[in-house]
């Protein structure tokens, strides 16, 4: 009987950690946006299970999104992510131009959805990443996604739902080296209530030194359109929030978003700054499996 009862229990567990283990290898590959950028893009966990496609935010890489990757509840679907354009392993354009115009962002987006032969997935992004989404749904709309979540996600690039912090992204553009990484690592410290240990911080550190400089110049000229993006969407949409963010007005850019589309859900992470897919992950993690099973 104890044999019996221990083949029973060992073996389901043997296989789920196999299964994960197989599930967590990662598959990487490039797809080119239309304007010839190529985008580095990578896939992990089941290649059968619903497609999940993550967006990182300004400064960041696919690296942003270990803690949701590597969870085994996360596992069962089939999670994407890959660098915008300007960050990471992706093409880094050297021309303004190739940043300022958000459809452009959009387009890398939709050329993900479609090299990666992606069915219905589902948007999850984060800070800029939310722009992003936007740009996708003003110039595609909503009929190849099964939905999306922002996380601290902006919605507009407006004085009134972005903190003003004039000194840093000043050093962020500087020309002189040093003042320019003290500016990143003054912006990437704003992004968390919680601060991460020292090796997440480097490596962050380390992903913002390798984003270009062009780009995050000319982001903050990036426009939206939320009547021809958020206000037609019928996908479900959930606005995830740190009621500690000190880089995006939480109240004024949910309220603003709500204002547009009513049909928006919304939750507040209390013990979160900018990035609570981090800062709490257990729960975001919990919060974004119960959201794609109800999809």
């Amino acid at each position: 009987m104890l044999v019996f009862i221990f083949r029973r229990t060992v073996v389901p567990l043997f296989l789920l950690l196999f299964s994960a283990a197989l599930f967590a290898q990662v598959k990487n590959y490039t797809v080119t946006a239309p304007d010839g950028v190529t985008l580095a893009v990578q896939e992990s966990g089941n290649p059968n299970g619903r497609p999940v496609i993550f967006i990182h935010g300004l400064l960041g890489s696919h690296l942003n999104w270990e803690k949701q990757t590597e969870d085994v509840q996360l596992q069962r679907y089939r999670l994407i992510t890959f660098d915008l354009r300007g960050h990471g392993l992706s093409g880094k354009p050297q021309q303004d131009s190739a940043y300022r115009d958000g459809k452009r962002w959009g387009d890398d987006l939709a050329a993900v959805i479609e090299g990666s032969h992606a069915d219905k997935p589902l948007l999850v992004g984060w800070s800029l990443g939310g722009v992003v989404i936007t740009r996708y749904l003003e110039a595609y709309g909503d009929a190849r996604i099964s939905g999306a979540v922002y996380v601290d996600g902006v919605v507009e690039l407006v004085p009134e739902q972005i903190t003003a912090h004039p000194e840093v992204y000043r050093d962020m553009t500087a020309s002189d080296l040093k003042t320019h990484l003290d500016g990143e690592r003054a912006f990437l410290r704003l992004c968390f209530y919680q601060q991460p240990d020292n090796e997440t911080f480097g490596r962050l550190l380390a992903n913002a030194a390798l984003a270009a400089w062009p780009m995050q110049r000319a982001v903050p000229s990036i426009s939206v359109s939320l009547e021809k993006s958020l206000k037609p969407a019928r996908v479900p949409l959930l606005f995830i929030y740190g009621k500690h963010d000190a880089l995006v007005n939480p109240q004024t850019s949910l309220a603003r978003a709500k204002d547009v589309n009513p049909r928006i859900q919304s939750a507040i992470f209390d013990n979160s700054g900018h990035a609570p897919f981090m800062e709490e992950s257990e729960r975001f993690n919990r919060e974004l499996k119960g959201f794609i099973e109800r999809l």
